[in-house]
Protein backbone atom coordinates (compact mmCIF):
# COMPACT_ATOMS: atom_id res chain seq x y z
CA UNK A 1 0.00 0.00 0.00
CA UNK A 2 1.40 3.67 -0.60
CA UNK A 3 0.06 5.80 2.50
CA UNK A 4 1.32 9.30 1.84
CA UNK A 5 4.16 9.50 3.96
CA UNK A 6 6.02 12.13 2.07
CA UNK A 7 8.47 15.24 4.09
CA UNK A 8 6.44 16.82 6.48
CA UNK A 9 9.22 18.66 8.68
CA UNK A 10 7.74 21.72 8.97
CA UNK A 11 4.13 20.38 9.90
CA UNK A 12 6.35 18.39 12.77
CA UNK A 13 7.41 21.40 14.16
CA UNK A 14 4.20 22.85 15.10
CA UNK A 15 3.26 20.06 17.34
CA UNK A 16 4.89 19.69 20.82
CA UNK A 17 6.83 16.63 21.42
CA UNK A 18 5.18 15.17 24.29
CA UNK A 19 1.68 14.96 21.52
CA UNK A 20 4.19 13.33 19.40
CA UNK A 21 4.63 10.71 21.77
CA UNK A 22 1.76 10.36 23.23
CA UNK A 23 -0.17 9.97 19.54
CA UNK A 24 2.34 7.18 18.60
CA UNK A 25 2.29 5.12 21.67
CA UNK A 26 -1.74 5.32 20.89
CA UNK A 27 -1.09 4.22 17.36
CA UNK A 28 1.07 1.30 18.30
CA UNK A 29 -1.09 0.01 21.12
CA UNK A 30 -3.84 0.21 18.04
CA UNK A 31 -1.64 -1.99 16.00
CA UNK A 32 -0.96 -4.43 18.69
CA UNK A 33 -4.57 -4.63 19.87
CA UNK A 34 -5.77 -5.78 16.23
CA UNK A 35 -3.11 -8.07 16.23
CA UNK A 36 -4.01 -9.75 19.57
CA UNK A 37 -7.60 -9.69 18.33
CA UNK A 38 -6.69 -11.58 14.91
CA UNK A 39 -4.37 -14.35 17.13
CA UNK A 40 -7.56 -14.57 19.36
CA UNK A 41 -9.90 -15.60 16.56
CA UNK A 42 -7.76 -17.46 15.28
CA UNK A 43 -6.62 -19.59 18.23
CA UNK A 44 -10.72 -19.95 18.43
CA UNK A 45 -11.74 -20.91 15.14
CA UNK A 46 -8.96 -23.55 14.85
CA UNK A 47 -9.48 -25.16 18.13
CA UNK A 48 -13.53 -25.37 17.60
CA UNK A 49 -13.10 -26.72 13.74
CA UNK A 50 -10.88 -29.05 15.09
CA UNK A 51 -12.82 -30.27 18.27
CA UNK A 52 -15.91 -30.32 16.29
CA UNK A 53 -15.00 -32.13 13.32
CA UNK A 54 -15.46 -29.41 11.13
CA UNK A 55 -11.66 -29.17 9.45
CA UNK A 56 -11.82 -32.60 8.61
CA UNK A 57 -15.08 -32.47 6.59
CA UNK A 58 -13.57 -29.28 5.11
CA UNK A 59 -10.24 -31.29 4.18
CA UNK A 60 -12.61 -34.21 2.51
CA UNK A 61 -14.26 -31.54 -0.01
CA UNK A 62 -11.92 -30.78 -2.51
CA UNK A 63 -13.52 -27.64 -3.59
CA UNK A 64 -14.07 -26.34 0.19
CA UNK A 65 -10.25 -27.63 0.84
CA UNK A 66 -9.31 -25.30 -2.27
CA UNK A 67 -11.56 -22.52 -0.41
CA UNK A 68 -9.45 -22.52 2.73
CA UNK A 69 -6.20 -22.59 1.19
CA UNK A 70 -6.79 -19.90 -1.23
CA UNK A 71 -9.11 -17.65 0.59
CA UNK A 72 -6.52 -15.94 2.76
CA UNK A 73 -4.62 -15.02 0.54
CA UNK A 74 -7.30 -13.47 -1.69
CA UNK A 75 -8.01 -11.15 1.66
CA UNK A 76 -4.76 -10.46 2.18
CA UNK A 77 -4.05 -9.05 -1.64
CA UNK A 78 -7.56 -7.08 -0.99
CA UNK A 79 -6.48 -5.68 1.83
CA UNK A 80 -3.16 -4.94 0.45
CA UNK A 81 -4.07 -3.43 -2.76
CA UNK A 82 -7.71 -2.21 -2.17
CA UNK A 83 -7.26 -0.95 1.73
CA UNK A 84 -7.63 2.65 0.62
CA UNK A 85 -10.74 2.32 -1.39
CA UNK A 86 -12.22 0.66 1.34
CA UNK A 87 -14.05 2.03 4.61
CA UNK A 88 -12.46 1.34 8.08
CA UNK A 89 -15.09 -0.97 8.56
CA UNK A 90 -14.69 -2.47 5.51
CA UNK A 91 -11.17 -3.18 6.17
CA UNK A 92 -11.54 -4.47 10.18
CA UNK A 93 -13.63 -7.27 8.84
CA UNK A 94 -11.69 -8.11 5.97
CA UNK A 95 -9.28 -8.66 8.92
CA UNK A 96 -11.15 -10.34 11.12
CA UNK A 97 -12.08 -12.61 8.40
CA UNK A 98 -8.82 -13.10 7.34
CA UNK A 99 -7.87 -14.01 10.92
CA UNK A 100 -11.00 -16.52 10.87
CA UNK A 101 -9.32 -18.46 7.39
CA UNK A 102 -6.13 -19.05 8.96
CA UNK A 103 -7.91 -20.29 12.18
CA UNK A 104 -9.84 -23.00 10.10
CA UNK A 105 -6.20 -23.85 8.12
CA UNK A 106 -4.24 -24.06 11.11
CA UNK A 107 -7.00 -26.25 12.85
CA UNK A 108 -5.20 -29.32 11.87
CA UNK A 109 -2.76 -28.63 14.54
CA UNK A 110 -4.84 -29.44 17.22
CA UNK A 111 -5.12 -33.33 15.13
CA UNK A 112 -1.34 -33.51 14.44
CA UNK A 113 0.37 -31.96 17.53
CA UNK A 114 -1.05 -32.08 21.56
CA UNK A 115 -2.04 -29.63 23.15
CA UNK A 116 0.61 -29.29 25.92
CA UNK A 117 3.37 -28.64 22.71
CA UNK A 118 0.59 -26.40 21.65
CA UNK A 119 0.53 -23.95 24.37
CA UNK A 120 4.70 -24.28 25.24
CA UNK A 121 5.56 -23.43 21.87
CA UNK A 122 2.91 -20.40 21.36
CA UNK A 123 4.20 -19.06 24.89
CA UNK A 124 8.07 -19.14 23.69
CA UNK A 125 7.06 -17.45 20.03
CA UNK A 126 5.38 -15.22 22.09
CA UNK A 127 7.97 -14.90 24.21
CA UNK A 128 10.70 -14.04 21.40
CA UNK A 129 8.16 -11.66 19.72
CA UNK A 130 7.84 -9.49 22.49
CA UNK A 131 11.59 -9.59 22.66
CA UNK A 132 12.24 -8.64 18.76
CA UNK A 133 9.30 -6.37 18.70
CA UNK A 134 10.44 -4.10 21.21
CA UNK A 135 13.69 -3.97 19.66
CA UNK A 136 12.77 -3.06 16.76
CA UNK A 137 10.57 -0.40 18.25
CA UNK A 138 13.69 0.91 20.73
CA UNK A 139 16.62 0.59 18.57
CA UNK A 140 18.19 3.40 16.48
CA UNK A 141 19.72 0.98 14.13
CA UNK A 142 18.21 1.49 10.64
CA UNK A 143 16.69 -1.96 9.72
CA UNK A 144 16.13 -1.29 6.13
CA UNK A 145 18.79 -3.14 4.67
CA UNK A 146 18.35 -5.78 7.58
CA UNK A 147 14.76 -6.16 6.01
CA UNK A 148 16.02 -6.48 2.38
CA UNK A 149 18.03 -9.21 3.20
CA UNK A 150 15.29 -11.36 5.25
CA UNK A 151 12.61 -10.23 2.51
CA UNK A 152 15.41 -12.40 0.50
CA UNK A 153 15.31 -15.16 2.56
CA UNK A 154 11.43 -15.25 2.86
CA UNK A 155 11.44 -15.71 -1.09
CA UNK A 156 13.89 -18.82 -0.18
CA UNK A 157 11.97 -20.06 1.89
CA UNK A 158 8.72 -20.25 0.37
CA UNK A 159 10.41 -21.55 -3.00
CA UNK A 160 12.09 -24.00 -1.30
CA UNK A 161 8.95 -25.53 0.53
CA UNK A 162 7.31 -25.52 -2.78
CA UNK A 163 10.07 -27.62 -4.01
CA UNK A 164 9.24 -29.74 -0.87
CA UNK A 165 5.94 -30.30 -1.73
CA UNK A 166 7.18 -32.70 -4.47
CA UNK A 167 10.13 -34.19 -2.99
CA UNK A 168 9.20 -34.96 0.43
CA UNK A 169 12.79 -34.60 1.73
CA UNK A 170 12.55 -34.75 6.12
CA UNK A 171 16.51 -32.94 5.22
CA UNK A 172 14.70 -29.81 3.38
CA UNK A 173 11.67 -30.00 5.41
CA UNK A 174 14.13 -28.90 9.26
CA UNK A 175 16.04 -26.68 7.14
CA UNK A 176 13.20 -24.55 5.82
CA UNK A 177 11.77 -24.72 9.29
CA UNK A 178 15.07 -23.39 10.88
CA UNK A 179 15.59 -20.39 8.68
CA UNK A 180 12.07 -19.64 8.87
CA UNK A 181 12.60 -19.19 12.43
CA UNK A 182 15.24 -17.14 11.69
CA UNK A 183 13.61 -15.07 9.10
CA UNK A 184 10.45 -14.84 11.08
CA UNK A 185 12.02 -13.40 13.98
CA UNK A 186 14.24 -10.72 12.47
CA UNK A 187 11.25 -10.02 10.51
CA UNK A 188 9.34 -8.81 13.66
CA UNK A 189 12.13 -6.82 14.42
CA UNK A 190 11.67 -4.98 11.01
CA UNK A 191 8.57 -4.86 10.28
CA UNK A 192 7.96 -2.93 13.45
CA UNK A 193 10.40 -0.48 13.42
CA UNK A 194 8.63 0.04 9.64
CA UNK A 195 5.17 0.45 11.43
CA UNK A 196 6.54 2.88 13.85
CA UNK A 197 7.99 4.58 10.95
CA UNK A 198 4.43 4.94 9.15
CA UNK A 199 2.51 7.08 11.86
CA UNK A 200 2.41 10.77 11.37
CA UNK A 201 0.60 12.86 14.38
CA UNK A 202 -1.30 14.60 11.32
CA UNK A 203 -2.93 11.47 10.15
CA UNK A 204 -7.58 11.35 10.64
CA UNK A 205 -8.32 8.52 12.32
CA UNK A 206 -9.59 6.43 9.22
CA UNK A 207 -6.04 6.99 7.30
CA UNK A 208 -4.67 6.21 11.43
CA UNK A 209 -6.93 3.21 11.83
CA UNK A 210 -5.80 1.70 8.32
CA UNK A 211 -2.51 1.91 8.74
CA UNK A 212 -3.04 -0.02 12.75
CA UNK A 213 -4.77 -2.50 10.36
CA UNK A 214 -1.96 -2.95 8.03
CA UNK A 215 0.66 -2.85 10.60
CA UNK A 216 -1.30 -5.28 12.72
CA UNK A 217 -1.60 -7.61 9.57
CA UNK A 218 2.12 -7.46 8.86
CA UNK A 219 2.91 -8.31 12.81
CA UNK A 220 0.38 -11.31 12.70
CA UNK A 221 1.71 -12.46 9.50
CA UNK A 222 5.16 -12.44 11.33
CA UNK A 223 3.68 -14.07 14.53
CA UNK A 224 2.01 -16.90 12.93
CA UNK A 225 4.27 -18.14 10.43
CA UNK A 226 7.36 -17.90 13.63
CA UNK A 227 4.53 -20.49 15.68
CA UNK A 228 3.98 -22.91 12.63
CA UNK A 229 7.82 -22.96 12.29
CA UNK A 230 8.57 -23.39 15.91
CA UNK A 231 5.56 -26.16 15.73
CA UNK A 232 7.02 -28.16 13.08
CA UNK A 233 10.62 -27.89 15.12
CA UNK A 234 9.91 -28.42 18.57
CA UNK A 235 6.19 -29.73 18.45
CA UNK A 236 5.03 -33.11 19.66
CA UNK A 237 2.95 -35.24 17.71
CA UNK A 238 -0.04 -37.53 19.15
CA UNK A 239 0.45 -41.27 19.13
Amino acid sequence: MSFDTGNRFAARTAIPQVGIDQGLRSYMLRVYNYMAGGLAITGVVAYFAAASGLYLALMQTPVLFWIVVFAPLGLVLLLSFRIQRMSLGAAQATFWGYAALVGLSLAGLFLVYTGASIAQVFFITAATFLAMSLWGYTTKRDLTSFGHFLIMGLIGVIIASLVNLFLHSPGLYFAVSVIGVLVFTGLTAYDTQRIKEMYWEGDGDVVAGKKAIMGALALYLDFINLFVMLMQLMGQRRS
